[in-house]
């Protein structure tokens, strides 16, 4: 009989064959995704980041004050060095050639020549010397000699007749006035010293700046040789010249002279706007500078590099990188961001392969891309001298990776990021070896934090190690065993301790940034004075006895396996805080009282019953219980079925013919994401049910966990917590022992024994 279809050559059967998808194509089609596309972009970013922190496009300067070069150093291209000393000395010579600063005040002056000539008209109003007050005319006489005769009356009378005819004439006085003015106008302007004031030494001493009273920027440039009163000279001079009769310019002379001298300066010497006409010349002053040509030797073979060698070395490494090529640049640039790709790939395909939560938790991801371009950035900015402590950046790093992390991520991050420092600060192998060698040991014994102790101890072996390969890596690059290397080994150990006391005060906040919990949180949870599990006592004694057990027994069987056994045990304590809100609805909490469910049909029961799920849940996180142990409350039950209500729901099906949803009586989960999670699922069950056995026997006790523990298997309860068959009969094995020395057999007394 036809089927109405015809028959297929094999050729068309073969070829309508559809293999599952390749590997290239499944990752293709996961890079089509929106969130896979997120995360790879923030990894570009990050390694874009890192290319920009670790300046990839230009080579470091690797060599550091006290290195002992092998061979001689010389310059790559030709550069110019500030002579400091040199530059000092000729801005010293510019402040040397700088005019003093005066304050000229001319009113003492201008009071002066208003004296004599009110001296001289005083004098010339008189007839003949003898109506002259003596003292008045003697102030005009020039000063005669200690050993000359006095002039005789008839000599005195005559010369002040002489004096008084040359103001003979109308206005002769005004023009006396006007004359002695002009004769004045140069020290009226620039001013008149006595002698030069002692502030004023080195400067210029030829010339001064002269400025008004109150108004400092009118200056104005003049002579010392002009201003200086000396032997009266220029004065007398300037009034032979003003004045039109030479007696008369004698004698003002004489009277001049010494209020003059008593006078001393109109001139105020002004040192800050002095101050910083010098400091001004001095900036003006070009550096001097030295060149280098290329090929000139910058340091000595076998000679420690000093501060000074460094800034030498530091201009001819600029020098260098501004004569590099775009193109060179370029050419750094891919070979920085390849080496900085290799890496993210490497890491990447490992947590993608062995970490998927990782990959897939987003802000985890973020943290761990941030935590990493911090790291180096903080390096870079700690590797200069004197400190040479990017040790303590990354090393602190990879302590909070270990943490926060498995022990394999932790390991990958310190290898790449180690290479990655040693890259940008030029530390070459053995700057390599040192950091790699010293963040691994600090991460193989960074496993399980019972005591904040135990990271200072870590430290401590971590810094004997970065001891030893300081003296290794000196070894490596030929440098001679000194002080300065013991010295250089000794600093390395104490910034490795340095990290360890550092990590030991931010461990709180790196848990909480992290969402981590290390042992020292686990242990103060545990502490059965926790709000919660006092309350949980008050209100559910059976509960709290019932989770006492099952953190017991959990906690050994997850010992037998190498879990996290103290983890397993504080989430048994706080698994069924739940059951609080409604104890009397749970059978270990009921005691002689009658069962609530009888007077409830089966699907009320079973939603009061997978309640407690999600009470336990909303309570841990209202009291800020960390996630890890929110995880246990969710995940105990899994999605595994309330069979006792289910069952009677099933029988209630009979009677009634209504159907029963079977989704409708299991836990909302999720399964057990952790083997933690399902060991204390595991012996959650174990333990309620070995409490109704009427005859707890070693043998009923093992055929009660392998039923659980295989009802769990088939019902796939294990499928993604990563357990594995050898260490689910691992957990079994130690379950039964558990629960088999709490339900041992007792000796029974007479009156214990039944009767017949």
């Amino acid at each position: 009989m036809s089927n109405g279809g015809s028959k297929r050559t094999r050729s068309e059967r073969v070829a309508a064959l559809e293999l599952p998808p390749g590997r290239v194509s499944r990752t293709l089609g996961e890079l089509r995704r929106g969130s896979t596309l997120l995360r790879v972009g923030l990894c570009v970013l990050t390694a874009f980041l890192l290319w920009v922190v670790m300046r990839g496009w230009a080579p470091p300067l690797g060599y550091r004050e006290g290195y002992v070069p092998q061979r001689e150093v010389v310059s790559r291209v030709a550069f110019r060095k500030p002579d400091q000393a040199a530059t000092d000395a000729a801005r010293q010579v510019a402040r040397g050639r700088v005019r003093y600063v005066y304050e000229q005040n001319p009113e003492t002056l201008e009071q002066l020549r208003s004296a004599l000539r009110n001296q001289v008209q005083a004098v010339i109003s008189a007839e003949k010397l003898s109506d002259v007050d003596p003292s008045l005319w003697r102030e005009f006489e020039p000063p005669a000699a200690p050993d000359a005769v006095p002039p005789a009356e008839e000599v005195r009378e005559q010369a002040f007749q002489e004096f008084r005819a040359a103001f003979s004439g109308p206005e002769v006085l005004e023009k006396f006035q006007s004359d002695l003015a002009e004769a004045f106008s140069s020290w009226e302007r620039h001013g008149l010293l006595d002698q030069l004031p002692r502030e004023h030494t080195d400067g210029n001493q030829d010339e001064i700046f002269v400025y008004p009273h109150g108004a400092p920027n009118e200056r104005d440039v003049a002579k010392l040789s002009d201003v200086l009163l000396g032997d009266g000279a220029a004065l007398k001079q300037s009034l032979l010249i003003n004045l039109d009769s030479t007696v008369v310019a004698e004698r003002s002379f004489a009277w001049l002279m010494p209020r003059l001298r008593e006078l001393k300066s109109t001139l105020k010497i002004d040192l800050s706007a002095t101050q910083r006409e010098r400091e001004l010349a001095a900036a003006q002053q070009p550096e001097v500078l030295v060149t280098y040509e290329a090929g000139s030797t910058l340091a000595k073979a076998a000679a420690p590099l000093t501060a000074n060698d460094l800034d030498v070395l530091a201009l001819e490494h600029q020098s260098y990188l501004a004569s590099l090529t775009t193109l060179q640049h370029a050419v750094r640039s891919l070979a920085v961001l390849g080496t900085i790709g290799g890496l993210f790939v490497l890491i990447g395909y490992f947590v993608v392969k062995r970490e998927k939560q990782l990959f897939h938790n987003l802000s985890r991801l973020g943290l761990l891309l941030g935590g990493v371009l911090l790291g180096v950035g903080a390096a870079r900015m700690a590797a200069v001298d004197p400190y040479r402590a990017e040790l303590l950046p990354v090393l602190f790093m990879c302590m909070t990776f270990a943490i926060s992390y498995r022990q394999e991520i932790a390991l990958l991050i310190a290898a790449g990021v180690s290479l990655l420092v040693a890259l940008e600060i030029g530390s070459g192998i053995g700057g390599l070896l040192l950091l790699l060698g010293t963040s691994c040991t600090a991460i193989l014994l960074l496993t399980r934090i019972r005591s904040r102790s135990k990271i200072t101890k870590v430290a401590f072996v971590a810094a004997l190690v970065a001891a030893a390969l300081s003296l290794v890596q000196a070894a490596l690059e030929g440098q001679p065993l000194s002080m300065d290397m013991l010295y250089l080994a000794a600093r390395n150990a104490g910034w490795t301790l340095a990290s360890g006391i550092l990590m030991t005060g931010m461990l709180p906040y790196i848990e909480s940034l992290f969402g981590v919990v290390t042992d020292i949180s686990l242990l103060e949870l545990g502490d059965v004075a926790h709000p919660l599990l006092q309350e949980l006592v008050r209100r559910a004694p059976g509960t709290y006895n019932h989770s006492i057990n099952v953190a017991s027994i959990a906690e050994a069987a997850a010992e037998a396996i190498g879990a996290n056994g103290l983890l397993v045990r504080v989430g048994a304590y706080f698994h069924d805080i739940g059951k609080m809100f409604k104890p009397g609805y749970f059978v270990e909490n009921q005691g002689a009282e009658a069962n609530r469910h009888e007077s409830l049909v089966p699907a009320m029961s079973t939603l009061i019953i997978i309640a407690h799920i999600k009470d336990g849940a909303d309570l841990a996180r209202q009291h800020h219980l960390p996630q890890s142990i929110i995880d246990f409350i969710e995940q105990h039950h899994g999605t595994t079925l309330v069979e006792y209500f289910y069952n009677r729901a099933r029988q209630n099906e009979g009677e009634h013919g209504n159907e029963v949803q079977e989704s409708a009586f299991r836990y909302p989960g999720p399964k057990p994401q952790s083997r933690e999670a399902a060991i204390l699922m595991l012996a959650d069950a174990a333990e309620s049910a070995s409490r109704v056995l009427i005859e707890p026997t070693p043998a009923r006790i093992e055929s009660l966990v392998r039923e659980i523990a295989m009802k769990r298997l088939l019902d796939g309860q294990f499928d993604e917590c990563g357990l594995t068959l050898r260490q689910l009969r691992t957990v079994e094995n130690r379950l039964i022992k558990s629960l088999t020395a709490v339900y041992h057999a007792r000796v029974k007394y007479p009156d214990q024994q039944r009767t017949a």
